[in-house]
């Protein structure tokens, strides 16, 4: 399959008639999701993180489990910087529609990269949300197993934050660059890939991953659809049937519209993006 070269308002239809006729959808979502509300993408256009540290380090090296352990200080640097883009921001006006899609699809579930943990607050079902790379709340120790929901107070603290019980060194419930992905969230997503979707669609994610990439492939080899909702071309951008060139929060307005979502959260949901 090729991407369809159509006109944004007839690619907008192909995709609600796709919506309307599926009945197990996957949306796989990136940092792009969150953007409107105002934190920065990890790569890309407006990325926190470019390139390397002050430190001369490659992020990756900054934010991976062995530089937690070999200087927590540093990998906490990091970490804060993240914890801190995320302060004062809330789920988006596309978190909430898929959130509402999922309440009219039953079989529509959530696969997201993101740790912000907005989808929850958005009204999304935890048992159809596999958030493959954890949350960054709540903290917790790995030498006592003691856990605190203080992260706010934590960021703004001396680094790095320390446990109560033990005085060891305080982590998220994230995975860092070099951990194992959470062997239950792998397990889920396979089991639900294995099953098979109608519709997948990737939300904001460069799509550097294996495991976004394996339900593209799936659903185009059993003759289903796939959408990519992305601003920006990414190496997806020619497997899928449609890219839809524009932000997360303009492409479900129009979607939620086109397909008469019904909601009581908002009625300004069903007007038109410009």
């Amino acid at each position: 399959m090729s991407t369809l070269d159509i006109p944004m308002p007839q690619a907008i239809d192909t995709v609600a008639e796709a919506l309307r006729k599926a009945g197990r959808i996957l949306i796989i979502s990136g940092a792009g999701l969150s953007a409107d509300s105002g934190l920065p993408t990890y790569r890309g256009l407006g990325g926190l993180y470019n390139g390397h540290t002050t430190e001369g380090l490659p992020i990756e090296t900054a934010l991976s489990g062995n530089m937690l352990r070999r200087d927590p200080a540093l990998c906490w640097k990091y970490l804060a910087e993240l914890g801190k883009a995320c302060q004062g921001a809330l789920p988006n006006l596309a978190h909430r529609i898929i959130a509402a899609l999922q309440v009219q699809y039953p079989g529509c579930w959530i696969l997201t990269q993101n740790i912000d943990g907005y989808h929850l607050q958005a009204g999304s079902p935890p048992e159809r949300l596999i958030e493959i790379h954890g949350q960054l709340r709540p903290l917790f120790c790995p030498s006592c197993g003691f856990t605190s929901d203080e992260l706010d107070t934590c960021l703004h603290g001396p680094l790095p934050p320390r446990c109560e019980d033990c005085g060891g060194v305080l982590r998220p419930s994230v995975v860092l660059f070099g951990e194992m992905l959470p062997a239950r969230a792998l397990q889920t997503l396979q089991e639900r890939v294995d099953m098979g979707f109608d519709l997948v669609m990737s939300v904001g994610t460069t799509a550097s991953f294996p495991y976004v990439v394996e339900p593209l492939l799936q659903v185009r080899d059993a003759g289903g659809f796939s959408v990519e909702i992305n601003p920006e071309r990414t190496a997806i951008s020619d497997m899928v049937d449609v890219h839809l060139a524009m932000g997360a929060v303009a492409a479900f307005q129009s979607l939620a519209a086109t397909i008469g979502l019904v909601s009581e959260i908002s009625a300004d949901w069903f007007m038109p993006a410009g």
